[in-house]
């Protein structure tokens, strides 16, 4: 079907081979070489549409938007013009990311504005919560690794999108990759606010994103990047709860959104998120490496306290704590030597501080990015490279051991409604075919544990110890396994589709059968692992090599 643009068409609907419009006359074609399909979306000022390009060979898709302003006056037309150029010259500055769409085209005709994009097919994460129901928080952990480089991608080109919501995510069809679409309301931060009161008037709805996903300095037209982290936040809320925000209840004196009592997660990742949705943009995650060194460390550093507290100390009988504040182990005696975990904390926690001064500004020189670098190399190196499978959590050499429950206990506890089992021993248990779904085994210890078969949707193995094990035709659809240590461990005929592997150790790991599908991984973790004809890459085709 070939659709009419002019806004006064009775009847915009024609044939597909149609050149002119049989309703209004108009031509169909526009600029000789785009035929809008239908209608995306409409909005205040324009619309969206699903169009053919028809000079490309092979006729591709892309969508074309219309910046229509309401009213004709000359100072209306040319901030419609400096908005229309404004998103232009960003998606061009931009495009080049593989999560963003280019930008192929942008022309004015008729007093109207029009951009052609890429077209991304695939479901918007709204259409998906809708259609299967909320994210666990594994789910959610997974879409903050995937979105968070994004979103520091396009801040470093001094870009604040302002308008970031799951229906402006779209999870693509071809490579289940999550891109983000919709540049209308975007801000160059290095360009001066406009002060223009008309300008503040009239394209108010169009330029300010949308409300509730965007916090109160955005609403009054002062948004910088940490606007952004705020709409992420509130992106998280929806995604676990399936609500809206306009749905949830807010602190009539604060303004905070009141949304703890509404979702399962660990207290850990809700002080992730209540951070990203703080009111005050002083006290709320300034850019997205700030997220992830929050994800990535905070979690060490209870284990290393409760290690360096655990430290006995020279004039103490073994197991007696140390006193509070004593970082040396020894009794207060600054000269002793520190225990390995000692000098770990105290690394992270400098590094922390160092980071928490940094200004929000330094992402542009690349000074964060750095600096977060060095912190996650200081954490990797806690790590042991025991290759027999040895303990790789941070109980330290005194320190107590994780937690063993049994597997009638966690099945029981599972089936009893609690998802929170981080940190805890599970080594060797027998679970096959057991249903683990959406649970957190964050840090949990799973040495040589049968999990044949089992089902672990969206679970959460970040940096869990899984040496040798079995998890052969396992459904680990979607699972986060950041920096989990997968060695040895049997995962023929298991489903990856869409699970998170990067950083993790994959060293002799079977994937023969597996099937990788959209999975996160890097050609170097692949190489590492046995594979063979029947292994599905992560490009979705089948062949042992990359």
């Amino acid at each position: 079907m070939s659709y009419c643009l002019n806004p006064g068409c009775p009847n915009p609907d024609n044939l597909i081979d149609a050149e002119f419009c049989q309703a209004c006359g108009s031509k169909l074609l526009l600029r000789d070489r785009y035929r809008v399909l239908h209608a995306l979306g409409q909005g205040g000022f324009g619309a969206t549409y699903l169009a053919r390009d028809e000079v490309l060979p092979g006729q591709p898709n892309c969508v074309i938007k219309q910046l229509r302003p309401n009213a004709s006056a000359p100072h209306i037309m040319q901030m419609a013009r400096e908005l229309f150029e404004r998103e232009a010259q960003t998606l061009g500055r931009i495009g080049n990311h593989p999560q963003v769409p280019r930008l192929l085209d942008y022309f004015e005709a008729n007093q109207e504005f029009y951009l052609v994009q890429e077209y991304v097919s695939g479901s918007t994460l709204q259409q998906e919560v809708k259609r299967n129901g909320p994210f666990t928080e594994a789910g959610v952990k997974q879409f903050l690794s995937e979105i968070l480089p994004v979103l520091e991608y396009i801040h470093s080109h001094q870009v604040i999108h302002r308008d970031i919501k799951p229906a402006n995510l779209i999870r693509r069809s071809h490579d289940l990759k999550l891109v983000l679409i919709d540049f209308g309301a975007v801000k160059n931060h290095e360009q001066a606010m406009v002060n223009n009161a008309s300008e503040n008037t009239a394209f108010t709805s169009y330029a300010i994103g949308t409300p509730g996903f965007a916090p109160p300095e955005q609403m009054a037209m002062r948004p910088v990047f940490a606007s952004d982290i705020y709409a992420l936040g509130v992106t998280c809320v929806y995604l676990l709860t399936g609500r809206s925000p306009k749905d949830l209840s807010y602190d009539p004196a604060t303004g905070e959104l009141l949304w703890r009592q509404q979702v399962h997660v660990s207290e850990h990742f809700a002080k992730v998120l209540q951070k990203m949705l703080e009111i005050s943009v002083r006290h709320r995650y300034q850019n997205a490496n700030e997220i992830f060194r929050a994800l990535d460390l905070e979690p060490y550093l209870d284990s290393l306290a409760h290690s360096m507290n655990q430290v006995p100390s020279k004039g103490n009988k073994p197991g007696t704590p140390a006193r509070s504040g004593d970082l040396t182990g020894s009794g207060g005696d600054k000269n002793a030597p520190m225990s390995p975990a000692a000098r770990a904390a105290l690394a992270i926690r400098a590094r922390q501080q160092q980071l928490n001064r940094s200004d929000s500004t330094s992402l542009q020189s690349g000074a964060t990015r750095q600096r977060v670098m060095a912190a996650r190399a200081t954490s990797a190196s806690l790590k042991t490279s025991d290759s027999k499978g040895q303990a790789s959590q941070f109980t330290g050499s005194r320190g107590k051991t994780p937690p063993k429950l049994s597997a009638e206990d966690l099945q029981s506890y599972y089936g009893k409604g609690r998802r929170d089992f981080s940190s805890h021993d599970f080594s060797t248990l027998q679970l096959p075919r057991a249903d683990l779904s959406g649970a957190s085994f964050n840090q949990a210890m799973f040495k040589q544990v049968n999990l044949q078969g089992a089902t672990l949707i969206n679970t959460d193995f970040g940096r869990a110890n899984l040496y040798r094990a079995n998890l052969k035709d396992a459904n680990l659809t979607k699972a986060y396994l950041s920096n989990a240590d997968l060695e040895e461990a049997d995962l023929r005929g298991a489903d990856l589709r869409g699970a998170y592997l990067l950083n993790a150790n994959l060293r002799g790991a079977n994937l023969c059968g597996a099937n990788l599908t959209g999975a996160k991984m890097s050609p170097e973790q692949f190489a590492m692992a046995k594979t063979n004809w029947m292994t599905v890459k992560p490009s979705g085709k089948r062949g042992g090599g990359w």
